[in-house]
């Protein structure tokens, strides 16, 4: 006990003596003024500490309520580590369109976000050479299953019926009232399509300065769906229209899995070429795991390589959403819009069911439609929850997941579609 207070008195001598040489070379009005909690004080600083408490709610609901924690997590804190001022490690100011735009006097490369830019900055990058949500589709598709599809090829008009969501939205979302211009609209209205990756994409590509809201809403409602979808289900059916029990599926050939990925990714791709990238990617991971000969690649697109980009591409979203980005009349907009666009797609689906039940002799369970949005397999899982309750021996999962695989199609090419019109 001695020798500790000898040290700490003789360390005190030394700090009384050094401190008059040291205050000559250190500029400690610098170092306290810099620090992030004095910044919180000054100008609009206290935008910065809402943000924070934003991301830690988000943590919260990935955390304790698992709502997509997968990618609800990098996203939370790639919001906080943006937000904390003074850490530098993302700046807004590298992605506007005069810095990448090569016919303006403030043009500056990659190269120059590599030697100036943050951490995130650099991890931004991949964002927005769209490459993340590629390698994202790229692990999806090698964790897909399309039998159910193949086996039920009506299937594919659910899916696509749910996809009314995006559009319906692009085009309200023009009006006057809400201020966007149709690259913004179009951006907005892919949350409808429940699919996340496709959201960054096309955000990406159209308006990027909205990618940070654009993505919490997107991910948000997709961890939702089992709030979200039951009342609009049940609203638009009726007990007996719950109760339909459908056919079991026919057995589908590895020839007919080989073969699908193949044709959908040449067909879709000579209609549409802006789709090309990511029904490309989905397909190419589709057809590694259908084909039986490259499973450590399958395995991989599937584990490591899906994992590794997850964290990247959460992260670097979540840096986007910088408070002056968020903290706005727009992103308010666009979070209520959003939902209004995800129940529209849920509708689409189950009201097509509907309609088809008119002339079809074999009658499709309406609940099935509601999964052609693409979240896969949650949105399923919903159609057979809702069922078993009119029907406890009702068995819908199978049958709903092939609206469901379409859904992720079919969000891909309404993306394609709204790029080659507006981009």
């Amino acid at each position: 006990m001695k020798s500790n207070i000898k040290f700490l008195g003789v360390l005190a001598l030394l700090m009384i003596v050094a401190t008059p040489a040291m205050a000559e070379g250190v500029n400690l009005d610098k170092f306290f003024g810099e620090m992030g909690f004095v910044q919180f004080f000054v100008g609009e600083g206290w935008k910065n500490l809402v943000m924070i408490g934003v991301a830690c709610v988000l943590l919260y609901l990935a955390i304790k309520k698992e709502y997509e924690p997968l990618l609800l997590l990098p996203i939370a804190f790639g919001m906080l580590l943006t937000n904390l001022p003074g850490a530098g490690m993302f700046h807004t100011s590298m992605w506007n369109d005069e810095f990448l735009n090569p016919d303006s006097p403030f043009y500056h490369s990659y190269r120059h976000v590599m030697a100036e830019g943050g951490l995130l900055d650099v991890l931004y990058i991949g964002v927005k050479a769209g490459i993340y949500p590629c390698l994202i589709f790229l692990g999806v598709g090698a964790m897909t299953d399309f039998g159910p599809l193949i086996a039920n090829p009506k299937s594919l008009l659910l899916g696509a019926a749910a996809q009314i969501g995006i559009f319906a939205t692009f085009l309200v979302t023009q009006m006057d009232f809400f201020g966007f211009n149709p690259q913004e609209a179009a951006s907005i209205g892919i949350i409808g399509g429940a699919d996340g990756p496709t959201a960054i994409f096309l955000t990406t590509k159209l308006a990027p300065h909205l990618l940070g809201p654009i993505a919490v809403a997107a991910y948000s409602y997709m961890a939702l769906v089992p709030v979200i979808q039951p009342p609009i289900m049940r609203a638009l059916t009726t007990e007996k229209e719950r109760c339909i029990r459908m056919k079991q599926l026919r057995n589908v050939t590895k020839k007919e899995k080989i073969l699908f990925p193949i044709m959908v990714a040449i067909i879709v791709s000579l209609m549409l070429p802006s789709a090309a990238t990511l029904i490309g990617c989905l397909m190419l991971g589709n057809l590694m795991k259908e084909s039986g000969v490259v499973e450590r690649l399958s395995k991989a697109a599937q584990n490591e390589l899906n994992n590794i980009v997850v964290i990247f591409l959460g992260t670097t979203v979540g840096a986007t959403a910088t408070a002056e980005a968020f903290l706005n009349f727009q992103t308010l907009s666009i979070l209520c819009v959003g939902i209004v666009a995800f129940g529209c797609g849920t509708a689409g689906g189950v009201l097509l069911a509907k309609f088809m039940n008119l002339f079809l002799k074999d009658k499709i369970n309406p609940l099935i439609g509601s999964a052609g949005v693409s979240a896969v397999p949650m949105a399923a899982r919903v159609s057979q929850v809702e069922g078993a309750k009119a029907d406890p021996r009702n068995f819908l999962l199978m049958h709903a997941m092939g609206p469901n695989v379409a859904g992720v199609i079919g969000s891909a090419v309404a993306a394609g579609i709204l790029l080659s019109i507006l981009g």
